[in-house]
């Protein structure tokens, strides 16, 4: 089992939570729950419905998009973030390649931490607002 300061290292090296303070993502860490799953087990399926996040704490993952292969991915790393914020389809498939603990994060538990801390919702969205505008300066100019 990862410590709490190992979650918080990690959660703090997620580009999501990049505003958040200690004290934030140690509520963030403790909203989650820890579970190991062996090599060849799918994370999330591409299309599906997600209601939570994965955060790779030991092992290693691999993504696909439409049967093609994204990126292989290990500890720090991050796999359905935006089902944290909507009940959108999975963008991509996430399937470990070894064995892995995971930190799962759900959406009912996350919504939790942001009420009881609601500043930490403005950081959210300044970050998610700071993506859509790089996006939108290397597609539009």
């Amino acid at each position: 089992m990862a410590s709490k300061q190992t979650k918080v290292q990690h959660l703090a090296g997620i580009s999501l939570f990049e505003g958040c303070s200690k004290k934030e993502l140690e509520k963030v860490a403790s909203a989650g729950d820890e579970i190991l799953m062996t090599a060849g087990s799918v994370i999330v399926d591409q299309g599906q419905t997600g209601r939570e996040a994965f955060v790779v704490l030991s092992g290693k993952v691999e993504v696909t998009r439409s049967k093609r292969k994204v990126a292989d991915l290990g500890p720090g790393a991050v796999v359905g973030e935006l089902s944290l914020l909507d009940h959108g389809p999975r963008t991509a498939t996430v399937t470990c390649v070894t064995d892995c603990e995971l930190l799962v994060i759900d959406q009912r538990n996350f919504r939790a931490v942001l009420q009881e801390v609601p500043t930490m919702a403005v950081k959210l969205l300044a970050t998610i607002a700071g993506r859509i505008r790089d996006l939108d300066k290397k597609y539009y100019g």
